[in-house]
């Protein structure tokens, strides 16, 4: 009590009894995984919401319901304001009374303040158009079936080692490293050199040549160890197609996704990707 005297005759700030949370981060700051914990509890929020509505009943289930309603309104209302933003509409209070121009006659009056250019819309498909593949989806899968244990040395504690059981894509000029230094095992069986691409619009299949793993959806480890399961993006050679570019160079290699699994079939199948040459670099 004296100290509290005290204090209020000097004049300082003297924070209140509920600000005892607030105080303390401004002192010792938060802790490391602060922000991760409030994600992972905001990203449950909604299951343990739904787990409380199934589970509720009589006032409390209707007072959640008509909440929830009313929340699912506001959602819809603002999704709708957010469309509508993008729309060009017909203004008829912008239209000046009284005779027009002839230049002017074809035009009407707009709500543009918000909305976007055509040209700004269409690269925005054409970009959604370029990152778009033909397997967006595909099945995880485990470190367990990617990777076989393998024993090693005269100990049964040492399994450090692992093989592949997916096809690999090793490139030319390959050499292993010594036995006693190896973690990864690429079997021979399963290294590929060429793939059975076919072309979207000529509907055709060429046999084409396996220029390197670009992009491996389930692991950036396995698109290193030029691992190729379902939805792989490669690169393949497709000079002897005759495809040229708008300012009339040979185009020498193209992305193409894995659309099989190659481990079951015994080869690879892959759809050429027409979008830009420069897919997956960005």
């Amino acid at each position: 009590m004296v100290k509290l005297r005290y204090q209020l005759a000097k004049g300082s700030s003297w924070s209140t009894q509920n600000e005892y949370i607030e105080e303390h981060i401004k002192r010792h700051g938060r802790r490391f995984d602060h922000f991760e914990r409030k994600r992972k509890r905001e990203a449950r929020a909604a299951h343990k919401s739904s787990s409380f509505a199934q589970k509720a009943f009589g006032i409390k289930a209707k007072l959640l319901h008509a909440k929830r309603h009313a929340e699912k309104v506001q959602l819809k209302k603002t999704l709708k304001a957010h469309d509508e933003r993008n729309v060009k509409q017909a203004d008829s209070s912008t239209v000046p009374d009284g005779a027009l121009p002839t230049y002017l006659l074809d035009r009407e009056g707009q709500k543009d303040a918000k909305a976007l250019s055509s040209a700004i819309k269409q690269k925005r498909k054409d970009k959604a158009a370029k990152y778009a593949v033909p397997l967006p989806q595909v099945r995880g899968i485990a470190e367990d079936e990617m990777f076989k244990v393998l024993k090693t040395g005269k100990s049964k504690s040492k399994s450090w080692k692992r093989m592949v059981t997916k096809a690999t894509f090793v490139g030319e000029g390959f050499t292993r490293k010594p036995v006693k230094m190896e973690r990864f095992v690429r079997p021979m069986a399963l290294r590929y050199k060429k793939a059975n691409v076919t072309h979207p619009d000529l509907k055709a299949t060429f046999q084409l040549q396996i220029l390197g793993v670009k992009k491996n959806p389930q692991s950036p480890m396995y698109t290193q160890l030029g691992v190729m399961t379902k939805g792989t993006v490669i690169e393949v050679n497709v000079s002897e197609l005759g495809m040229v570019t708008t300012g009339g160079k040979v185009v020498f290699g193209k992305y193409a996704q894995v659309t099989n699994n190659p481990e079951n079939d015994g080869c690879i199948n892959a759809v050429l990707r027409l979008q830009l040459y420069e897919y997956y670099e960005t």
